[in-house]
């Protein structure tokens, strides 16, 4: 397994050079730099932490920055843990796009968008009561709370109900790579990722089809033909 951080930067499409049209999603993947080693004879478990994208001095605490001291390089805003199948990574080392290819399938970890405090309708999907006069009930209401008898006429934890939606980690599995964009520290992934533009993801190898690749068709590539 392998796994790097990055920034989600919006949607686009890219065409191939059959015309084949692909809907994707820009992840900017700046250089991971790694900052802690977790072992299992001291953590418990085996991880690489990386940060993600420098930041000043001033902006860390102090504990931040005896962790980028002592692993010896700049400050970042982001730490995030990974697993890889190999832990051949030292203190100081960068983790680059290069390390997937077009063709190779991926899950995208993110956390979805916020939506505040939501009613059942927005939250749950719940079907809108009747709007004619004379209706008698809240068009938006999510319905009876009532039970049986033999249940002591309580609500019952896990009911669907408004409350807080979204802002929560959400996964998609088995996404595939359109293209790896060395020069712009860019991945193009194949359909919609979690979280709003500017959000941090975690790309990764895809659990359920570990090594799976898909065909992915030689893409445009404008630059070039201008230059032509």
């Amino acid at each position: 397994m392998k796994s790097i951080v990055g920034r989600k930067m919006g949607m686009t499409q890219v065409f191939a050079t059959d015309g084949t049209q692909y809907p994707v999603t820009v992840i900017e993947v700046l250089p991971n730099v790694v900052t802690q080693i977790k072992t299992k004879e001291k953590d418990g478990y085996e991880a690489v932490q990386v940060g993600y994208e420098d930041k000043k001095e001033q902006r860390c605490t102090k504990p931040e920055l005896g962790v980028f001291k002592k692993a010896g390089v700049s400050p970042k805003y982001e730490l995030v843990e990974l697993r890889f199948s190999e832990m051949n990574y030292k203190l100081g080392d960068e983790i680059k796009a290069d390390i997937f290819s077009a063709g190779e399938v991926i899950d995208v970890i993110g956390t979805s968008k916020g939506h505040g405090f939501t009613g059942a309708i927005k939250r749950w999907h719940f079907h809108i009561g009747p709007k004619g006069h004379g209706a008698g009930f809240p068009h938006r209401g999510p319905g009876s709370m009532a039970t049986n008898g033999r249940c002591n006429n309580r609500i019952h934890p896990g009911k669907k109900m408004a409350g807080h939606h979204g802002d929560k980690q959400a996964t998609i599995l088995n996404l595939s790579i359109v293209a790896v964009d060395l020069a712009n520290n860019a991945i193009l992934v194949k359909g919609s990722v979690p979280g709003p533009k500017k959000s941090i993801v975690v790309l990764r190898s895809a659990v359920k089809k570990p090594n799976a690749k898909v065909e992915v068709k030689e893409i445009v590539n404008y630059n070039a033909a201008q230059a032509e």
